[in-house]
C-alpha cells in the first residue's frame, strides 16, 4: 500500500504571480516545478547537480527545514545566474515531505 500524501508548495515569481501544487512526498521540487510550468525553472541536467539552472531563494522560515547543503550543491551554487544568498537553494535537492507543508520558493529571474 503507498502513502500518497503531499506537501503543498508555493513557488514566487519576481513579477508578484505565484504557482501553488500539491507536491508527492519524496519528489524533488526541481521535478515539481518543471511539471507544473514554473517559469525560470529549468533544471537542464535532470537534477544530478551539474546545472544550477534550479536556483531558488528558500523563505528564511523555512531554509532549515529544508536540509543541509552539501559540498556539491555547494560548488553549484556558486554557478548561479543570479548571485546567491544565503537563502539559496538548488530545487533539485529538496524533497517534498510532510515537514515541507506549506514551503514558499522564490525564483530569481536572470
Amino acid at each position: 500500500m503507498h502513502d500518497n500524501t503531499m506537501a503543498n508548495i508555493t513557488w514566487k515569481m519576481e513579477d508578484g504571480s505565484e504557482i501553488t501544487v500539491d507536491v508527492n512526498d519524496g519528489l524533488n521540487l526541481m521535478e515539481a516545478a518543471t511539471s507544473n510550468n514554473v517559469t525560470h525553472i529549468e533544471g537542464e541536467c535532470g537534477g544530478c547537480l551539474s546545472c544550477a539552472t534550479c536556483h531558488v531563494f528558500v523563505d528564511q522560515d523555512w531554509f532549515a527545514k529544508t536540509g543541509e547543503i552539501d559540498e556539491i550543491e555547494d560548488t553549484m551554487l556558486e554557478m548561479t545566474d543570479v548571485e546567491r544568498r544565503d537563502n539559496s537553494r538548488l530545487s533539485c535537492q529538496i524533497t517534498a515531505s510532510p515537514e515541507l507543508e506549506g514551503l514558499i520558493l522564490y525564483v530569481p529571474e536572470p
